[in-house]
């Protein structure tokens, strides 16, 4: 049975920076509610920089990553960078492949 995925994080710190970790599998199903969460750790009035650490996620697909862009799109237009940190073997194909490690920070 696959793992959904979970996203955890800390309050911002001093200099504006969240820390979410993201595990499990981001496909069709979780797509748009990591998304829509990420979004709104990013609309916090204290987040500038918003690090999503991607090593605990064990499967992406075409809609997780497609979700990752838009969450990034939607802090962007907070004025919030979202950049991603220690992508899994799988996260790190799909960037790859897909040729988004610039828009990620990567």
């Amino acid at each position: 049975m696959p793992k959904e995925a979970t996203i955890l994080h800390e309050p911002a710190d001093p200099d504006g920076l969240v820390v979410a970790t993201l595990t499990g599998e981001l496909d069709l199903d979780r797509a748009d509610d990591v998304r829509d969460a990420l979004a709104r750790i990013a609309a916090d009035p204290g987040c500038r920089y918003l690090r999503v650490d991607v090593a605990g996620l064990d499967f992406i697909d075409s809609y997780g990553l497609g979700a990752l862009v838009s969450a990034r799109n939607s802090a962007a237009a907070e004025g919030v960078t979202l950049t991603l940190a220690e992508p899994s073997p799988p996260v790190r194909k799909a960037i790859d492949v897909t040729g988004l490690g610039h828009v990620f920070g990567l």
